[in-house]
């Protein structure tokens, strides 16, 4: 099976089981995962599957990534905060879908493999530092939306208080093995209503910036 034929095959997959934007979905089959693959799993790159990337980390499952991405309702105005960069594979599918990313790696080594790959594909809106992304970044918010890509333990108030009003905060939270894929939204009151939109399996967000990756 060729590439173009694994990538059609996973979005019909997706749009079947409930991933309908057609936007995000266009974008899935149009960035290539295999990319952002390790080496010796580009052969597994359109598989539905979580697999691993450098430094311990992985690369989540392209239904995962549809649900997330979708969940944010991008138009293509928007300024988007990343929390947690990796393989750099959500970056750029945000990068397709939104004015400008900002994304934040601890792992230099990850941050510059994405960044070596958002370069090859032409991707020129995306903003990366190596940085806690638990801090946020606090100087080029407010943002309009934000999307973690780690498990959170608890509610990330310091990321929510980085919101745009009326903005879209995406994140897995919990402390235990599954997190519970949580939407907020900020309402112009003030207010932020939360859903819950499915149980997700992430690695956890961790504090400061890795010494020696």
């Amino acid at each position: 099976m060729t590439q173009s034929d694994a990538r059609a095959r996973i979005v019909l997959a997706l749009r079947q089981a409930g991933v309908t934007d057609s936007r995000v979905l266009e974008a899935i089959e149009t960035i290539p995962r295999e990319v952002f693959m390790s080496a010796g799993f580009e052969n597994r790159a359109w598989e539905d599957a979580a697999l691993p990337i450098e430094c311990g980390q992985t690369i989540s499952q392209p239904y995962v990534v549809g649900v997330m991405t979708a969940a944010l309702s991008l138009s293509g105005r928007e300024k988007v905060l990343e929390i947690g960069t990796g393989s750099g594979y959500q970056t750029a599918i945000l990068a397709k879908l939104s004015r400008r990313v900002f994304t934040l790696e601890r792992y230099r080594t990850l941050l510059r493999l994405a960044q070596s790959r958002h370069e090859a594909l032409k991707l020129t809106n995306i903003v990366s530092k190596c940085a806690d992304g638990g801090q946020g970044w606090p100087d080029q918010g407010p943002f309009d939306r934000i999307i973690f890509t780690c498990a959170t333990p608890f509610r990330p108030d310091a990321l929510l208080a980085q919101l745009a009003p009326g903005g879209i905060l995406v994140a897995p939270v919990g402390a235990g093995a599954v997190q519970e894929l949580l939407r907020y939204r900020l309402r112009d009151d003030g207010v932020f209503e939360e859903e819950a939109l499915m149980d997700v399996r992430f690695v956890p967000l961790l504090p400061g910036v890795a010494r020696d990756a």
